[in-house]
């Protein structure tokens, strides 16, 4: 088949989805497509405006394989570069390269990738993609969202209060629970998540936070030990625990080896509980309205309550990423992950 693996783009995420998405672009090559990689926000001079004929040669240009660096990447600056040659996301030829293909890989994470926005364009364009659909992606990428969903459906979730830009204020400051999270609520792999324990770090973070969105989420500090469970073709893989080196699952501890023991299938956890974590996960799964495939995470208090923190629409794919540990604890190595990623994603068209 021909495959646009789409990546890139102007999330803070962008580092990860480039390296996500020329990974799986090598996977595909490998199980006979032909797959080419697309960053959003490129620009592509293709002969003779002959995109399928690109899509088909692309076994004779070099694909570069991408790193994630430590810090996440300048996306202000990016921005401005895009914005300055003209209105609106996609780059030149990206979505006649997309139009042209058979499925578009979707190796986008966080920002209008996971949002549904780019989902949004492709369905207006009659473009298949693997993952979610439109809808699914947006409610699940904000976390307001998905909190109200998980609590209509008896999914025990920290407590948390959405803040808007215009509710910061002093007596917030003065009136919020210590320890607390704040996260922002259309964020992922873990970009703008702080813990606080005093008043000052607690300003601190909202500053910071406030600086990349205006809607804040101020979440329960939950102690305990993470994990993070997988959605394939609607059932629950194998359950992985998540241990940092130090501090907490943050950007750099995702993405640079070493800095993390991760294990699957989790050790600490009863067959009993590894199999309520999956049906939680599942359940999720289904209330966000998702398709194909996910990824739920998880922490457990000292007292053994589960609480599912959120659902990821599009998991991240690097060396590091959790879902392919899930999937090749059952047997689907990373090449077959991909490729059915694909062919159960064209299946939700028929």
């Amino acid at each position: 088949m021909n495959i646009v693996v789409l990546c890139g783009g102007l999330s803070a995420e962008r580092d990860v989805s480039l390296c996500t998405g020329s990974l799986v672009a090598q996977a595909l090559l490998r199980k006979g497509h032909n797959a080419v990689l697309a960053d959003v926000i490129g620009d592509y001079d293709i002969a003779d405006n002959d995109y399928k004929k690109y899509i088909e040669t692309c076994r004779d240009r070099e694909a570069k394989i991408y790193t994630v660096s430590k810090q996440a990447p300048d996306i202000k600056y990016i921005r401005a570069q895009v914005e300055a040659k003209g209105k609106g996301i996609f780059g030149r030829n990206v979505l006649n390269l997309c139009m042209a293909s058979d499925i578009v890989f979707m190796a986008l994470h966080g920002g209008e990738g996971e949002d549904g926005r780019i989902q949004a364009a492709l369905d207006l364009f009659g473009v298949k993609y693997t993952g979610s659909n439109s809808l699914g992606s947006a409610v699940a990428m904000s976390k307001r969202y998905t909190k109200q969903i998980f609590e209509i459906n008896g999914i025990l979730s920290p407590e948390y209060k959405t803040i808007f830009i215009d509710d910061y204020t002093e007596e917030l400051l003065d009136n919020t629970k210590l320890p607390c999270v704040v996260k922002l609520s259309g964020g992922g792999s873990s970009i703008g998540v702080y813990i606080a324990n005093t008043k000052d770090e607690l300003k601190k973070a909202l500053d910071e936070a406030f600086s990349m969105e205006d809607t804040v989420i101020i979440e329960e500090y939950i102690e305990g030990v993470e994990y993070t469970c997988g959605v394939f073709n609607g059932v629950g893989l194998p359950v992985v625990e998540i241990r940092p080196n130090e501090g907490f699952y943050d950007y750099e501890h995702k993405y640079q080896a070493g800095t993390t023991v991760e294990i699957c299938p989790a050790p600490s956890l009863t067959d009993e509980q590894a199999k309520l974590m999956q049906e939680i996960a599942v359940k999720a799964h289904n209330a966000l309205d998702l398709d194909v495939y996910s990824r739920a995470d998880f922490i457990i208090d000292s007292e053994g309550r589960m609480y599912c923190l959120e659902s990821n629409t599009l998991p991240g794919m690097t060396p590091t990423s959790l879902l392919p540990q899930e999937a090749k604890a059952v047997g689907i190595d990373y090449d077959e992950l991909c490729h059915q990623m694909v062919m159960l994603s064209l299946d939700k068209y028929k």
